[in-house]
C-alpha cells in the first residue's frame, strides 16, 4: 500500500498511463504471473504440491482429467518460473519427485486469499451472471 492511501491496495493506487500501452501491459510482472497461475492446471498443481512432495505418476493419478503431456508441460513451466523443484533419484528406473520451492510456497498465501474471496463471493458472482443472462 502507498504511504498516503493506506486503505487503497497498492495495485489500485499505482499510477498508470492512459491509455495503457500494450507493450507495457505485456511486460507487466502482474500480467505475467496471472498468465501462469491462470492457466487450466497450474493452481491445482501448486495447491497439491503445497501439501507435500509428489512423484510424477502419483501427481498424475491425483488429477483426474490431466494428460501426462499437459502435466509435464505444467510442471516444466512452474519449474522454469522457480516455483517447483524437480529432484531425480538415482534408482532403476529413475524416479522424480516434485515439490514447491520457497518462492512457490510464498505464492500459497496470495492464492489462498484469492480462493477465500472466490468462495465467499461465489453466490454474488452467480447471481450477477444470472441477472446478466436474463437481461439479454
Amino acid at each position: 500500500m502507498s504511504g498516503t492511501h493506506t486503505d487503497v491496495p497498492s495495485m489500485i493506487s499505482a499510477p498508470l498511463p492512459s491509455p495503457v500501452p500494450a507493450d507495457e501491459h505485456e511486460r507487466c510482472p502482474v500480467t505475467d504471473v496471472l498468465r501462469r497461475v491462470g492457466d487450466k492446471w497450474s493452481i491445482l498443481v501448486i495447491v497439491l504440491l503445497g501439501r507435500r512432495p509428489y512423484r510424477f505418476n502419483e501427481l498424475h493419478r491425483g488429477i483426474e482429467a490431466i494428460s501426462q503431456r499437459m502435466l509435464t508441460r505444467t510442471l516444466r513451466a512452474l519449474e522454469t518460473d522457480g516455483l517447483v523443484h524437480r529432484e531425480v533419484f538415482p534408482t532403476v528406473p529413475p524416479s522424480v519427485e516434485y515439490s514447491l520451492t520457497p518462492l512457490g510456497r510464498s505464492l500459497l498465501v496470495p492464492l489462498s486469499a484469492l480462493a477465500d474471496w472466490a468462495v465467499e463471493h461465489r453466490g454474488d458472482i452467480a447471481a450477477a451472471r444470472q441477472a446478466s443472462t436474463s437481461d439479454t
